[in-house]
């Protein structure tokens, strides 16, 4: 078909391993660049005698010179001993969760080779190719191991993604409140900095497990590309299975914690976000570390996964997947190379080539980043197209070859990442409070509790209209132009820019934590209005975060699906018969049934928090005064056995639904399910995930007064603020647990029927076969 690819294949095996090293190697310069700001007192970093070379951002500034005249050594003493808790309990967190999905990881690898290796009668024999009966292939035997092995990969990258992410965020936390005390330009640059360290270690990371694996696979598969890429679908199924329990679990701790501290603390007591009397408030802290960073990082290591694995599998059955041609079948593995180099330039924008000078300047510079990433973008995938793909080759499009030219398919590519900045741009109007949609929401606290709810419940609802309509537009082009694979590689173009998406995304955290480190070590008022304005700004971005994933799983599970329908060899989905329609309802049902089970868990781990601070606020003598320390280990260990406990159900209930859908009720059924699970779920993440932040930040725009409306209707205290405190109490769990978990959901089943399909063809329907 058509001329080969200008990129001859070696260029291609030299490209992907180079540039994820530079990625790598990126995040290390940056990690180095965060270390040097100092968490120890005493020596003087800038005087002479201690190579006081005063860098070009002023890290030899001499940092112990709190503007407020509190020019001692103790401030810095606090900071690195808050900071050192928040560490050790984020730490011990993660290694009980591990623990508990070690046990799970090892259950189910198992359970994938016994599956696979069934469909054959665990023959050692080669068998005819799935889709070319003339040749031979290897052994169903041998797609058994090689996918255990591949979902073990993929579990513990994804795992190794989170953990790193969580240190590098809980090192730089206190790092970023010290440099407050210069400004918010340079607290800005470390908590950036560090989020880009996360983002770039993920990317990287991913990319190059991902390329080693396929290149040690290829050693026994050799001409047999479709199994190989077959077996490669484990990776997928690894990295989003341990990005659940992470997920979930995360969120419900960090809510637990949140909600708990803010009923008691803010509400009952009258006492400030983070004031060091509050027995949780270092839970709480730990909680966005574990959550939001650690949770968030194995989250879109698992998209990044698994629409990778997707487009793979759909291009080993096109054109130059049969003609054994390495470049274009590796088209989506160079899409994610030159997305790392993109977001490396892009980076330096925000910390070299501009400076920020005011607060008003933060949300500004974030929002520049997304908006170079994707121009630069466009232009890295326009000229990969032209140089790894064929003029015109084929696609398998459901039994037929479609043709397809290299200019449709960077049509693909660039509307996916179009339709991402877009989705940011809807998330980040509806969430921050410098549009009307969240100022009419704090307006609405004025008559009290009922009405913001009310109102942010009716945000949420609207937040869903234009980025639907963005994906849908994303599908119908790219379907329409190179079918399945047309939607995964759209699915990757949303996810090319994922390092600079994950750095503004631990950024928000990160600042979090430097407000709260700023309150418990007594720092003065003007640091923590800067690391305020920090926060804000995070809270939006995280919001865009969170839409990036969710527009990117409503792709890379539609990939998935269209791959599942292949594998399973089912040649059209009919909505009208029964056996299609029952799945499509309880597929539907199921994101209501798990967003339920997350939420009622975080209540329930919320309530025994709630009475544990209340507990200690009565019987400790001298807390409300100051006068004596809280217990705040027994907060901490409250939080991690409730999210441990409580992870547990809605993990059972994603990972077991396919797997009983297909046995007992068959691939058609399963069909039904994973459309209807993927419509349900998408709406239901976008708006919970709007809705939470409209309300978060309705309240810290009340509590800034930073206009004269937000100023009528404050201060904190006030019966606005009240009610504006009971609506974001509300939202926590919406925006950080049940709505990103969903796109979990809706992206593992796919993935894991996907990884079952034969074992599912061969045997499923018993149901349907007794009667």
């Amino acid at each position: 078909m058509g001329a080969s690819s200008i990129l001859p294949d070696l260029g291609t095996e030299i490209l992907i391993p180079v540039c994820a090293v530079i990625g790598i190697a990126f995040s290390l310069v940056q990690w180095i660049l965060v270390s040097r700001v100092k968490l120890s007192p005493g020596r003087d970093s800038g005087a002479p005698g201690n190579n006081g070379a005063a860098g070009k951002n002023g890290y030899a500034d001499y940092l112990i010179e709190e503007e407020e005249g509190l020019n001692d050594h103790n401030v810095v003493v606090k900071c690195a001993e808050i900071q050192n808790a928040i560490s050790e309990g984020a730490t011990s967190f993660l290694f009980t969760e591990y623990q508990y999905v070690g046990i799970f990881m090892v259950a189910f690898a198992i359970l994938i080779f016994l599956f696979l290796g069934s469909v054959e009668g665990f023959s050692m024999k080669s068998q005819p190719c799935t889709y070319d009966l003339s040749r031979m292939c290897k052994p169903a035997l041998a797609t058994a191991a090689f996918s255990t092995l591949s979902f073990l990969l993929g579990a513990v990258t994804s795992v190794v993604s989170g953990f790193l992410g969580m240190k590098i965020a809980t090192y730089a936390n206190a790092r970023t409140t010290l440099e407050a005390r210069k400004g918010v330009g340079k607290a800005f640059i470390t908590a950036f900095r560090s989020g880009a360290v996360m983002g770039f270690l993920l990317a990287a990371n991913g990319l190059l497990v991902l390329y080693i694996a396929i290149n040690v696979f290829k050693l026994y598969y050799g001409d047999d590309w479709g199994g190989l890429f077959e077996a490669i679908t484990g990776y997928g199924l690894g990295g989003s299975s341990m990005a659940l329990f992470g997920r979930v679990g995360g969120g419900i701790y960090t809510k637990a914690a949140d909600v708990g501290a803010d009923l008691v603390g803010k509400v009952e007591r009258n006492i400030p976000e983070d004031d060091p009397r509050n027995p949780a408030v270092i839970a709480d802290n730990v909680g966005d570390n574990v959550g939001d960073i650690a949770g968030m990082g194995s989250d879109l290591f698992g998209s990044y996964a698994e629409s990778s694995c997707a487009a793979l599998v759909v291009a080993s059955i096109s054109s130059f997947g049969m003609n054994h041609e390495l470049t274009p079948m590796l088209y989506p593995l160079i899409i994610s190379s030159v997305g790392i180099i993109v977001c490396l330039i892009t980076t330096l924008f925000a910390t070299d080539f501009f400076e920020i000078k005011a607060v008003d300047e933060i949300e500004p510079s974030l929002k520049r980043q997304l908006i170079i990433s994707t121009v630069l973008m466009t232009i890295g995938i326009g000229v990969v197209s032209w140089i790894a793909l064929p003029a015109s080759f084929t696609i398998f499009n459901f039994g037929d070859q479609k043709l397809v030219k290299n200019w449709q398919l960077f049509l693909c590519v660039a509307v996916g990442l179009w339709a991402g900045l877009i989705i940011g741009f809807v998330t980040e109007y509806y969430t921050s409070n410098a549009y009307s949609p969240v100022q009419d929401v704090a307006d609405s606290c004025r008559t009290g509790a009922a009405t913001n709810v009310i109102f942010g419940l009716a945000l949420g609802y609207k937040s869903c209209i234009i980025p639907i309509f963005a994906i849908a537009i994303s599908i119908f082009v790219s379907f329409s132009f190179a079918a399945m694979y047309g939607i995964a590689v759209a699915a990757l173009g949303m996810l090319s820019t994922i390092a600079t998406g994950l750095a503004i995304d631990a950024y928000g955290p990160i600042s979090d934590n430097a407000g709260g480190i700023a309150e418990m070590a007594g720092m003065s008022h003007r640091i923590r209005e800067r690391t305020d304005a920090l926060d804000a700004a995070g809270n939006t971005t995280a919001a865009i975060g969170k839409g990036f994933a969710i527009g990117s799983a409503a792709l890379v599970s539609l990939a998935l699906f269209g791959a599942f329908v292949s594998r399973a060899a089912i040649s059209t989905v009919d909505v009208l018969t029964p056996k299609v329609f029952i799945g499509l309802l309880e597929g539907a049902m199921l994101p209501y049934w798990f967003s339920a089970m997350t939420m009622k868990s975080v209540g329930s781990a919320a309530l025994k928090m709630v009475e544990e601070v209340r507990r200690q606020f009565n019987t400790i003598p001298g807390l409300m005064e100051g006068t004596s320390k809280p217990d705040y280990a027994t907060c901490v260990k409250i939080s991690t056995d409730a999210s441990i406990k409580e992870m547990i159900p809605p993990g059972a209930l994603v990972m077991l639904t396919p797997l009983i859908v297909g046995i007992f009720f068959g691939v058609e059924t399963l069909s039904g399910v994973l459309a209807g699970s993927l419509v349900s779920g998408v709406q239901i993440a976008i708006s919970a995930s709007n809705t939470g932040g409209a309300w978060d930040n309705a309240k810290k725009y009340i509590e800034a007064g930073a206009s004269d409306h937000a100023r009528a209707l404050g201060p904190k205290g006030s019966d606005p603020h009240k009610a504006a405190v009971i609506g974001d109490t509300i939202g926590d769990p919406l925006k950080d647990t049940s709505g990103p978990s969903l796109n979990i959901l809706i992206k593992l089943m796919a993935v894991e029927s996907l990884v079952f399909a034969p074992f599912f063809a061969t045997h499923g329907g018993l149901l349907f076969k007794i009667f």
